[in-house]
């Protein structure tokens, strides 16, 4: 048995009783339809063996509305420990692109980040060329940085506090610095964070970063450790992020799942958000809106 959960862009209620009404009628297996949250997300039952299929039958029906669509075995869709990437997927913001605006790099250090995630260029020897190009930034500007320019993904608080109340274990995992993921990891509310270590003589970048580096080797070695840690099997971990570094993890995790994400990364996850926010991630697991623990 497969699930398909559906869920309305964020602020949107837009899975009604008509649509899931008509579901039931032309998908192909469908047993039983529930709501999980009134009109903004609902789950789809069905005897069917193949999770893409399911959901390119589904999203034919559902002439262009901004509805994104996780389908997952039933029996396993309740998560007991979640691994996040944070620049781009639990904030809004690239942190490194955000250092390198304060010495007027901005556009040149994006442009790296963008082909890095993207696949077109290995993670680790661009970290270190964009790192480099920020010698001479004091870190005190990092504490204006997070004040200022940084948001939270909306539903990201919600998704990790209501997993930890419910027993699950949560880790903040970029290749990002522990500057930025250790207070965004404590706002959201991670069990633990890891990343890299910038380099700083007197509190001013020297344009290096601390090795090993926290790339996609270290985000999959992270998820299999706690997995390991826990006695958990497989498909009891979820893993989301957007770039090509997290492409491993994602594919080891029972549910990987792509948040607006790079395209590669889009097709080669278990599962795309491209319109709702983090809770999605908890309706898919099955909670209900009167579940989740609201921040």
């Amino acid at each position: 048995m497969l699930v398909a959960t559906l869920v309305s862009a964020h602020g949107q209620a837009l899975v009604g009783e008509a649509l899931l009404a008509r579901l039931a009628r032309t998908v192909p297996g469908t047993v039983r339809t529930a709501v999980l949250d009134g009109a903004v997300a609902a789950d789809l039952f069905a005897e069917a063996a193949d999770a893409r299929k399911l959901e390119a039958d589904i999203g034919a029906e559902l002439d262009g509305a901004a509805i994104d669509i996780i389908v997952q075995p039933a029996a396993t869709r309740r998560k007991a420990l979640f691994l996040a990437d944070m620049d781009s997927t639990m904030i809004g913001q690239e942190c490194i692109d955000e250092l390198a605006a304060y010495v007027g790099l901005k556009e040149l250090v994006a442009g790296i980040t963008e082909r890095a995630m993207r696949g077109e260029i290995a993670f680790e020897p661009a970290l270190r060329e964009r790192v480099a190009l920020l010698k001479g930034v004091p870190l005190s500007v990092v504490d204006e940085i997070i004040r200022d320019r940084i948001t939270l993904t909306p539903g990201g608080r919600e998704l990790v506090r209501t997993m930890r109340a419910n027993g699950g274990y949560t880790a903040l995992v970029s290749g990002g610095f522990t500057v930025f993921t250790g207070p965004i990891s404590a706002a959201i509310g991670f069990d633990e964070h890891r990343s890299n270590v910038l380099l700083a003589d007197g509190g001013i970048l020297r344009g290096e970063v601390a090795a090993p580096i926290v790339g996609m080797q270290a985000k999959l070695d992270a998820l299999v450790e706690l997995r390991t840690r826990f006695g958990l099997a497989p498909e009891a971990t979820m893993a989301v992020g957007d770039g090509a570094n997290d492409l491993a993890m994602l594919g080891e995790a029972g549910l990987g799942v792509a948040f607006r994400a790079k395209p590669a990364v889009a097709v080669a996850a278990g599962a795309r958000l491209n319109r709702a926010d983090l809770t999605a991630l908890l309706y898919a697991q099955g909670y209900t809106g009167s579940e989740i623990v609201r921040a």
